[in-house]
């Protein structure tokens, strides 16, 4: 689906849309929420904004992330389910990055009877490194990451598939 035909189908809908976004770290991800968050009727929950005012000093590991993204999404489930019964469409600015995090994302949307657009930014290792490189040194990311924590959270990452019947639109670099 081509940019155009997203901005006219959206115009065409009136029911609340769930926008989930996948792609490696510095893939455009946060430009995209944004982006999408200035939309009308449209909130932005965002990971990272929340992970590091909930729980930044206990996050040290990818494990610890993994302990706490799992509370932050028990926590905001119910919440982002509420949102979309009520006609206002959610960008749910946490990675779609596996099979398992996107079945959750369904549960969500398919539970409110909303609409749903899976973002998928292909972009280029080397590309994200560098966008990730530049964003750390400008401090403006709630996050840094280093090029091994890259390395180490793209070995999770997987390509969403036709089988699992999202509604994808292809963004590449």
């Amino acid at each position: 689906m081509s940019d155009q035909e997203f901005n006219s189908d959206l115009q065409a809908s009136h029911r609340a849309t769930l926008h989930m976004l996948c792609g490696k770290i510095a893939a455009g991800k946060s430009t995209l929420t944004a982006e999408l968050g200035r939309m009308p009727s449209t909130v932005v929950i965002s990971e990272d904004f929340w992970l590091s005012r909930l729980f930044g000093p206990e996050m040290k590991d990818v494990a610890d992330y993994i302990r706490c993204s799992r509370r932050l999404r028990e926590a905001v489930g119910p919440h982002v389910q509420d949102l979309l019964r009520l006609g206002v469409s959610v960008v749910l600015d946490f990675p779609a990055n596996t099979v398992a995090m996107r079945a959750w994302m369904r549960t969500l949307f398919e539970a409110a009877g909303a609409d749903h657009r899976l973002h998928f930014l292909d972009v280029p290792d080397e590309v994200c490194k560098a966008r990730l490189r530049a964003r750390n040194a400008a401090g403006t990311h709630d996050f840094a990451a280093s090029d091994a924590e890259f390395e180490q959270i793209s070995s999770y990452f997987v390509s969403p598939s036709e089988t699992e019947g999202f509604n994808v639109i292809l963004r590449s670099a």
